[in-house]
């Protein structure tokens, strides 16, 4: 095994000098997302030729983008059979086709009256809006538009095989991304892909994390069950991790190597890694194994070898340091070990400062080598020395950025990084005034931070989505795990609501509980006497004030003023 990977191990010693790989050419190191060679393109259709394929979109008014919806949705709904939720779908999610329906009236008409006749006397085809509408870009949907057919209602295979998966519970605007990579799925027979989903669910998945897993590798689908997957669960099952472990870190944004991950998990036993030690690893940072699908690990843990240091120092490493396989920190420490190789400091002397101070060389970007010289006037024999001399004036004389190395150093290690190597995992930069911000706004220590953002990863949330909500409200996070955990019952116990619906108003998880309970409440009681819609946002019940909420929620109903003071008085007797 470990033969077979050695290629993949960017040396930075050969022979006859130090040389490392330059940081320009660090991206060649990124891991590149696998692309399926499903993908069918064939030529636009004359048929087509009808309707402009999507246009640039310029602006168009509210009232006119709102009655082109309504025109397309009738269209479709009343005029080709479409059923409601296909129709309503397609018509609110394709802003391009719709402006190209919209160019072709003049700005002065009845829009509604206008396209109603355009329909009459001019069929679209319908598979423009259909494949804008599952997540497909303009130029794919050019490019995977089917020959010779314009009705989807022709080719009733794609639209079964399209309902089986709404109906799992896919997101439709996430089925561009299956469409692309594997469009034989929606070619399968009846019954074929309903048994290859279910097929999926008796490894002992749940279905929330099938759905994950085939939006960010729809290859899934594609012939027999993916075996390397298989074994990727078997092993994580033997390191202790439940089946939807994996759920819970997967992100349809990204694809997934099945076989890279599990040579990753079988180089780490390879080079001495216990199965317990794999297991501290992943838990502590599970982008060890997402990020990449692992090979950022053969990399890391191949150059650090080839330093000199041993395997348990590695470990060590890793675990004290779990930020390390990010993106910025491994930039950062290529172009620290190419800074030292390049002025032509010994190899004993850079493994002791990689051991001693791999969180500095992760966390800060340095300058150029030929920028500092010129401090030395060329001199790298001197500047070798300085270095050696306090390792520390490596980071005063080539830091990027301004600090006080010594205060630094004086404290605690774990103190004075761990709230950073979270924030850093949120994809904060070092050493910026948005990292400044954000260490005065969370309150408590990393691995606290840490079990707040699991907590609602846990509760089903994609942990880019977790992290965008941080950034609009980082406050959110200032709540303990309780208290997370209560606010997303209460919104399931009193409104019903999926824990989604606070995805486009985070600042929820901020309010005081007793208010979400009162208003919560008060909202349930309402639509069980028919006097509130019941579908309201979250942030229409909580944003607005007391005196707003008692007009609009209390003082509609009769009952209600009784009804609110009942409430507010049976939770100041539970306080």
């Amino acid at each position: 095994m470990i033969s077979q990977v050695n290629h993949l191990f960017v040396s930075p010693i050969t022979e006859k000098g130090s040389t490392l790989i330059s940081p320009q050419n660090f991206q060649s190191l990124n891991i590149r997302c696998f692309r399926s060679s499903h993908n069918v393109k064939v030529s636009v259709p004359e048929l087509t030729t009808q309707t402009p394929v999507f246009p640039a979109v310029s602006k168009i008014s509210r009232v006119a983008r709102t009655d082109g919806q309504e025109a397309l949705f009738d269209y479709l709904h009343c005029t080709r059979g479409f059923n409601y939720m296909d129709a309503e779908h397609i018509s609110k999610n394709s802003p391009h086709f719709l402006q190209s329906l919209l160019s072709k009236i003049d700005n002065d008409q009845d829009v509604t009256r206008a396209l109603t006749r355009f329909f009459r006397y001019h069929p679209i085809n319908e598979f423009e809006p259909f494949l804008e509408s599952v997540g497909l870009k303009p130029s794919e949907v050019t490019s995977m538009l089917p020959r010779d057919l314009m009705f989807l209602s022709d080719d009733h295979v794609l639209l079964d095989n399209y309902h089986v998966l709404c109906y799992y519970g896919i997101p439709r605007a996430k089925l561009g991304k299956i469409y692309r990579d594997a469009t034989e799925i929606f070619g399968y027979e009846d019954g074929v892909l309903d048994m290859k989903l279910k097929a999926y669910e008796k490894l002992g998945l749940s279905r929330s994390t099938v759905i994950k897993l085939v939006t960010s590798s729809p290859t899934l689908l594609l012939g027999e069950m993916n075996s390397e997957l298989i074994q990727v669960l078997e092993k994580l099952k033997i390191l202790g991790f439940e089946n939807d472990w994996m759920g819970g870190y997967l992100s349809n944004r990204h694809s997934y190597s099945w076989g890279r991950m599990l040579n990753t998990l079988h180089f780490l036993n390879e080079i001495g890694y216990s199965d317990e030690k794999i297991a501290t690893l992943f838990k502590m940072n599970p982008a060890f194994l997402f990020e990449g699908s692992g090979k950022r690990i053969y990399v890391l843990v191949g150059q650090l070898l080839k330093l000199g240091l041993k395997m348990n120092d590695v470990y060590s490493l890793f675990c004290q340091n779990p930020n390390l396989l990010s993106p910025k920190c491994a930039k950062n420490l290529w172009h620290a070990l190419y800074f030292l190789l390049e002025i032509g400091l010994e190899i004993d002397n850079i493994s002791n400062i990689v051991s001693a101070h791999i969180q500095l060389l992760g966390s800060h970007s340095l300058k150029g080598p030929k920028t500092v010289l010129r401090g030395f006037k060329g001199d790298k024999c001197r500047l070798c020395q300085t270095v050696k001399d306090d390792p520390l004036n490596l980071f005063r004389l080539a830091s990027k950025s301004k600090l006080n190395v010594d205060q630094m150093t004086s404290q605690s290690p774990g103190k004075l990084f761990e709230k950073t190597t979270f924030l850093l995992r949120l994809g904060y930069l070092e050493n910026t005034d948005e990292m400044a911000k954000a260490l005065k706004q969370f309150r408590g220590r990393g691995d606290q931070l840490q079990e707040r953002f699991d907590c609602l990863v846990n509760a089903g949330l994609d942990c880019n989505v977790v992290i965008n909500m941080i950034k609009r409200a980082p406050t959110m996070l200032n709540q303990s795990k309780n208290v997370i955990e209560k606010k997303i019952d209460l919104l399931k116990t009193y409104l019903g609501y999926p824990v989604e619906s606070i995805v486009s108003f985070p600042s929820y998880l901020c309010y005081d509980v007793d208010r979400v309970h009162r208003r919560f409440s008060m909202y349930a009681w309402l639509k069980q006497k028919g006097a509130a819609k019941p579908t309201l946002s979250v942030s229409t019940l909580l944003a607005c004030s007391d005196t707003r909420f008692v007009k609009y929620f209390v003082d509609i109903h009769p009952e209600g003023p009784a009804m609110w003071e009942s409430l507010k008085s049976s939770l100041r007797s539970a306080n």
